[in-house]
């Protein structure tokens, strides 16, 4: 465990720095008579997420707490497959955004994880499966006017369109 707590700080920290050089790009400070510039919010964020790794990486060289002095194995193999299981379905579901659409490739991502991995039941699987694209179009096709890859499915959605909007 204790690598595992390293490795991520050390990740976490050179991602923070990431953020705040492009972040940096914007302005960071506070633009008279309007406000936070554009970068701020993401700037100052990463520059806690910063510290915060700085302060794992200190507690872990000194070996105080139980993470950084534990000696428990991060993950089990069986852990790992599983892991590694959601991570593939969520390449696979992906890459099915811009052949079926992000709301035809939901439904079965949602359909394969609670049914085939989390052996839900069919009435959970089913509603979870229904309502988590109608609520995706809702909130971004509807209320955000931000439109989603629909793939070759597209045509469907005209006459939602024109219901909707």
């Amino acid at each position: 465990m204790r690598k595992a707590e390293l490795l991520m700080a050390i990740a976490m920290a050179c991602l923070s720095v990431y953020f705040m050089w492009k972040s940096a790009e914007l302005p960071i400070g506070w633009i008279p008579d309007e406000g936070p510039g554009g970068g701020a919010w993401p700037f100052w964020l990463s520059v806690i997420m910063l510290g915060c790794c700085g302060v794992t990486i200190y507690r872990w060289f000194r070996k105080t707490g139980p993470i950084a002095s534990s000696g428990q194995v991060y993950m089990e193999p069986k852990v790992i497959v599983d892991v590694g299981l959601v991570a593939a379905s969520l390449v696979v579901t992906v890459a099915a955004f811009y052949i079926i659409g992000v709301y035809g490739a939901l439904p079965l991502f949602m359909i394969f994880y609670l049914k085939i991995i989390g052996n839900h039941s069919w009435r959970l699987t089913a509603l979870v499966s229904v309502l988590v694209p109608v609520a995706t179009f809702m909130f971004f096709e509807v209320a955000l006017k931000i439109t989603l890859p629909k793939g070759y499915t597209e045509p469907a959605f005209y006459p939602i369109y024109r219901l909707l909007l």
